[in-house]
């Protein structure tokens, strides 16, 4: 742990010098973290010859001390294991010292060493591929500072769970490492909020088959809810859509969004859609158009209505999607509109 009592200490005249004669913009690092330059120990030159091992160029390695002046407070022996830590993973040093410069803080965090290097094992043994791994250490490091039992124990879990709901052994791998790879961040809930949700969809008559596909829609998002929440949403489409319990399983199953967004977000989209002329039957019959934001919504009828379409008359289809789904659709519409008539029987006009 570093100070950041800044009144009584003075910057330490020693790092400045270094980080200058490296061209690193001092000015910068006094206005986001100006507490690294007061530390009585630094190891300027040190960290910044093991990023020039690697390979990087001065304005490289002036960017990374820039973005993350921290990484002069750890000792050389740190950052040289951490290096040996991201190579398992990692092609080579070209590689690794581009994720370096893209994501120096999820490189510096070297606090956790062991319980990283566990977890990296873990998840090459679980069979996920280098690239995930590196994708997750950067965008995802704190699944790496658990411990690898707590890990381990959330994946028993699913894989318990999963064989349980009907999964077979044969595809339960597959299964795990897809929910992994689209969000990793399923490590950092408890095995019992992972059961608690999972009982509450066999509550509420999900078959186990349908819990299967729920959870393959959702990513994996739904272990980041409560029963209370999911409780709360599925009661809130039940009133809005003035439908039996069976009539909102299928909505859910159709839009997993219903059961996954929380009543405000549910109420502020549902009122955006209504504002343009939508009716509750339409949404009723595409909920997937839930899951886009109001903004999306105003822009895609906006796109579509200055080619004359008329999305109160239509159907919600064609504002669905993701950004490249709607733009297929919008380009098919506009082409269809395009389209001189032509009539095969009609006379050929030639001029003489």
């Amino acid at each position: 742990t570093y100070t950041t009592d800044t009144k009584s200490r003075e910057e330490n005249k020693k790092t400045i010098e270094s980080l200058y004669r490296l061209s690193v913009d001092i000015k910068k690092i006094r206005r986001l973290k100006e507490w690294v330059l007061l530390q009585d120990v630094a190891y300027v030159k040190e960290i910044a010859g093991i990023l020039q091992e690697l390979g990087a160029d001065e304005t490289a390695v002036a960017n990374i001390l820039e973005r993350c002046p921290e990484a002069i407070l750890h000792t050389p022996a740190e950052i040289n294991s951490q290096r040996a830590l991201w190579q398992l993973v990692c092609q080579n040093e070209k590689q690794l010292i581009k994720l370096i410069e893209q994501f120096p803080e999820s490189f510096f965090t070297t606090e956790y060493h062991e319980n990283q290097k566990a977890n990296i094992l873990f998840l090459q043994a679980l069979g996920l591929k280098n690239n995930i791994i590196t994708r997750f250490l950067t965008s995802a490091p704190s699944i790496f500072y658990n411990p690898v039992e707590k890990n381990k124990n959330v994946i028993e879990t699913l894989q318990r769970n999963y064989l349980s709901l009907g999964g077979s052994d044969a595809n339960m791998k597959i299964w795990i490492l897809k929910l992994l790879s689209q969000n990793p961040f399923i490590l950092l809930n408890t095995s019992t909020a992972i059961q608690e949700n999972l009982e509450f969809l066999q509550q509420n008559d999900f078959t186990d088959h349908e819990v299967l596909q729920l959870l393959s829609k959702l990513k994996g998002f739904i272990f980041q809810l409560t029963s209370t929440t999911m409780q709360k949403s599925m009661l809130f489409s039940k009133n809005v859509f003035k439908c039996s319990d069976q009539e909102l399983k299928q909505l859910v199953l159709k839009c997993p969004a219903l059961l996954y967004y929380s009543v405000p977000v549910l109420e502020e989209r549902l009122e955006g859609l209504l504002k343009e002329g939508i009716s509750v039957a339409q949404i009723r019959e595409t909920p997937m158009v839930l899951e886009l934001t109001t903004q999306i919504v105003q822009y895609r009828i906006k796109k579509l209505s200055a080619l004359g379409y008329d999305i109160k008359s239509g159907t919600l289809e064609s504002l669905n999607g993701t950004k490249k789904d709607f733009e297929v659709n919008y380009g098919k519409i506009q082409s269809k509109k395009e389209r001189p008539i032509f009539n095969p029987v009609a006379p050929i006009q030639i001029e003489d």
